[in-house]
């Protein structure tokens, strides 16, 4: 942990976990998808404890308030202590990721990889027909 009043917002996503490289947080800045108290912001803005920011990753959007520093990438405990994730985000996360359970649940899966024939049918069935 650094003992700094600031850090930038791209080293402390990296440090904290959230982006396995620099260059994606980078990227992940730049194209909107993290904001600081409610406004965009750039890499190189200053990330101070008690600002909560606002991390979109795919489908899922992290609400966490700064409780902590560091410029350096640590242990997995370590980064988790850098910040507190809100209840309502964790909550909007569960529901997500239960609605995306039941959608997976709900999709036909075969029993068994298909044979030589049934995968050239289905390969013919594809290309117009031609059996």
């Amino acid at each position: 942990m650094s003992e700094a009043d600031a850090v930038r917002l791209d080293r402390w996503l990296w440090a904290a976990r959230f982006f396995k490289t620099r260059r994606l947080a980078v990227d992940a800045i730049k194209g909107g998808k993290v904001s600081v108290d409610g406004a965009r912001a750039k890499p190189a803005r200053a990330v101070k404890v008690g600002q909560r920011l606002i991390i979109r990753k795919g489908p899922q959007t992290f609400e966490v308030d700064v409780e902590g520093l560091a410029e350096q990438r640590g242990p997995a405990p370590e980064a988790q202590k850098l910040y507190t994730e809100t209840a309502a985000s964790e909550a909007t996360r569960e529901q997500q990721r239960a609605e995306l359970r039941a959608a997976a649940a709900a999709q036909p899966r075969p029993d068994h990889r298909p044979e030589r024939r049934d995968r050239r049918r289905l390969a013919a069935f594809k290309r117009g027909g031609q059996d």
